[in-house]
């Protein structure tokens, strides 16, 4: 399991309330629903850097032209989706 870093975010009261609506408070949901939107929204980062790239040196169609994966980012600064998270059963004490 991930070790988890807790981020306070401050949400404007309608906001706040819409957020209600789609994930309530109680249990995890609505961490669950935060963490996918961080996610989404980083990954659409990404996707717009990266077209960006491809604006500024699109790809060669020659077959002369290898590809060199030595540009490529580390695998630890790679945007992963969220695991979903795995309940436990709790034992039920016998009065």
């Amino acid at each position: 399991m991930f070790h988890m870093k807790q981020i306070l975010v401050q949400l404007h009261e309608p906001l706040a309330k819409l957020l209600d609506q789609v994930a309530p408070g109680r249990g995890r949901k609505r961490s669950q629903f935060i963490r996918q939107a961080i996610v989404r929204a980083l990954m659409e980062v990404a996707e717009v850097q990266t077209r960006r790239a491809y604006e500024r040196e699109p790809d060669r169609d020659d077959d002369d032209w290898w590809f060199d994966a030595e540009g490529w980012a580390p695998e630890s600064e790679a945007i992963h989706p969220p695991q979903p998270l795995r309940r436990t059963k709790r034992k039920v004490r016998k009065r």
